[in-house]
């Protein structure tokens, strides 16, 4: 099943598209203009965030007051806006989402989900303060030791498989990039 909703009319010009493989040695079905030639490509969005943890280890979990997944634990994270790079959009919606005062680390995973056409971007972080200040896209930021993590709770499988891989390497001091699909 493929997420891309069909493209009906030129963002250029406003003309109705007709659905087809350009002739530009492109190989996918594109939505074209044929008043103007405008080709319209979809691309996957990038969802930008941070695993944001406390010198004692505890992680920093936001409650989502926005759908989808109201009322469910989540990192902070969010679509990367343009004219940023994907740290600073990590940085921005930890601020935006926890209010947390954070120091940006390594990146720690890239996660595929082709199904919502987007791509999951993690980082390590080090909080600052243990005090936080949500904006109005969280119900609550609170800290969990890993384990009062609530598994059950989480919003998304991006989410808990980025802190199981997480814990998993804390436990073996492993120091790596996780690349993984959610199918």
């Amino acid at each position: 099943m493929s997420f891309r909703a069909a493209i009906k009319f030129c963002s250029q010009c406003g003309q109705a598209v007709r659905h087809a493989v350009p002739d530009d040695g492109d190989t996918r079905v594109r939505a074209i203009c044929p008043a103007c030639g405008v080709v319209h490509y979809q691309n996957p969005l990038n969802v930008v965030g941070c695993i944001p943890v406390m010198d004692d280890g505890r992680i920093l979990l936001c409650k989502r007051n926005i759908e989808p997944r109201w009322g469910k634990w989540t990192l902070p994270a969010g679509f990367m806006e343009l004219d940023e790079t994907l740290v600073e959009g990590a940085a921005r919606e930890t601020d935006e989402e926890a209010g947390a005062d954070i120091e940006m680390g390594r990146l720690f995973s890239v996660i595929s989900v082709p199904r919502v056409a987007q791509v999951h971007v993690f980082y390590c972080a080090r909080l600052r303060s243990d005090v936080f200040n949500p904006g109005h896209e969280t119900i609550e930021a609170r800290l969990f030791a890993p384990q009062d993590i609530p598994w059950d709770e989480l919003a998304f499988r991006t989410v808990s498989t980025t802190l199981q891989r997480y814990l998993e390497d804390q436990a073996s001091g492993a120091v790596q990039v996780h690349n993984f699909d959610v199918l």
